[in-house]
């Protein structure tokens, strides 16, 4: 484990992986750098390039300074890629693929490529409605202290079988997640906006967006609004994926729109 200190002071953990050209792996909302499928995708991305799999703030062995801003996570990205030498790749999933595109927004020339997959925005207004009685159910019960409840509310709230969320329960992990469901108040922030698509507008950072197959339809939505509104993105739909892709078929992409 290696650490470095975001602007605010907040330290975060990360591992390196592989050789290459330098690639930041944003996760999206449960994970952390050493749970099993993270490190999985993170083990598999680094045969092409070194990877920087960070624990994003109050997650696994980050620090998590109050108070919660989308800008002191894109200050741990910055932090992350000047650990990187200065400039990188940026990959974000789901809730992550939101601070990747933000990163590559607002951190001008640190984000040489960007790439995002199921970016995980509110496709319309009854997407975000709904969106917005999951998180009030996950604020009550984080407010209680019931942390293991909030992971199964969230986790079926986003389309988790509830027979998977049981597995869970069993796995040596699931302590670790449960200490991480604060950080939900933080994913459902970032999720309930629309896609910025007049900013986007305007991103010169080359950008691919994936989407899987069979993700949700809200996801395809967001896919093409982002798609439309980024000049000269690229847009792939994987076929038979869904919003937990098979690494080596997202490998296969990376490869081919990161590296000259």
């Amino acid at each position: 484990m290696k650490t470095t200190r975001s602007k605010d002071g907040t330290i975060l953990a990360y591992d390196v992986y592989g050789s290459g050209p330098a690639l930041i792996f944003i996760t999206g909302a449960t994970c952390f750098r050493t749970f099993e499928p993270v490190m999985h995708d993170a083990n598999v991305f680094a045969e092409q390039f070194t990877v920087y799999n960070y624990d994003r703030r109050g997650r696994g062995d980050s620090g998590d300074t109050q108070p919660y801003a989308i800008e002191r996570e894109l200050e741990d990205i910055e932090a992350i890629i000047d650990e990187a030498g200065g400039t990188a790749y940026v990959y974000g999933h789901s809730s992550g693929a939101i601070l990747a595109l933000e990163a590559a927004m607002r951190l001008g020339g640190k984000v040489s490529k960007l790439v995002m997959y199921d970016p995980a925005y509110a496709s319309d207004t009854a997407d975000q409605e709904e969106f917005i009685v999951l998180r009030q159910g996950l604020h009550q019960l984080l407010d209680n202290g019931k942390n293991a409840e909030a992971i199964s509310l969230f986790l079926q709230g986003i389309g988790i079988p509830e027979e998977a969320v049981a597995g869970m329960r069993h796995s040596p992990q699931w302590a670790t997640m449960a200490a991480l469901a604060p950080t939900l108040a933080y994913d459902t922030m970032l999720a309930n906006d629309f896609p910025p698509v007049a900013r986007a507008s305007r991103l010169a950072v080359p950008s691919l967006i994936i989407v899987g197959e069979e993700s949700p339809p809200s996801m395809h939505e967001v896919a093409n609004q982002l798609s439309q509104a980024i000049p000269n993105a690229a847009y792939r739909k994987l076929a038979g994926e869904d919003h937990m892709p098979n690494a080596e078929v997202v490998l296969q992409i990376l490869s081919s729109f990161l590296i000259p």
